[in-house]
């Protein structure tokens, strides 16, 4: 590597003032004294990194779960609601998409409904018949 006074006056120290043997450009001192093997070493070092990503993320993909109904993938919070262990009452419905799941869940509620209802209904009738076949404290020896 070599420099002139001139060349240094003219650019400074930061500036494009030495030159490599070998190369016809002037360079900034940094570039004239890199290491191009490690340069490419570096590289071939980050295109691994990049491929070995983009084969990670093409298997995660190949293992997301799709929607058992329409058949779409799910979505990265779904699946992970999906298999989150929650130990009271968890997902409902963890093979299906969100939109699918509400589509059931809309259609499951008036059967719930219909189904509160008659054990509420049920629960009435036994009040009443406790209630008029209790007369009180004495009541079951008079009739």
């Amino acid at each position: 590597m070599a420099t002139t006074l001139e060349l240094l006056r003219e650019h400074g120290p930061a500036g494009p003032a030495f030159r490599r043997f070998g190369r016809d450009v002037d360079q900034n001192l940094w570039d004239a004294i890199g290491n191009p093997r490690r340069d490419a070493g570096l590289a071939r070092r980050a295109e691994e990194g990049r491929r070995r990503l983009a084969q990670e993320a093409a298997e995660r993909e190949a293992q997301r779960p799709v929607c058992a109904d329409c058949g779409t993938k799910f979505t990265d919070d779904r699946w992970k609601a999906s298999i989150a262990v929650d130990w009271g009452r968890g997902d409902s419905h963890p093979h299906l998409c969100d939109d699918c799941k509400a589509r059931v869940l809309e259609a499951e509620r008036p059967a719930e409904q219909a189904e509160h209802e008659r054990q509420e209904q049920e629960r009435q009738e036994a009040e009443a018949a406790q209630d008029s076949k209790a007369g009180g404290w004495l009541g079951r020896w008079r009739s």
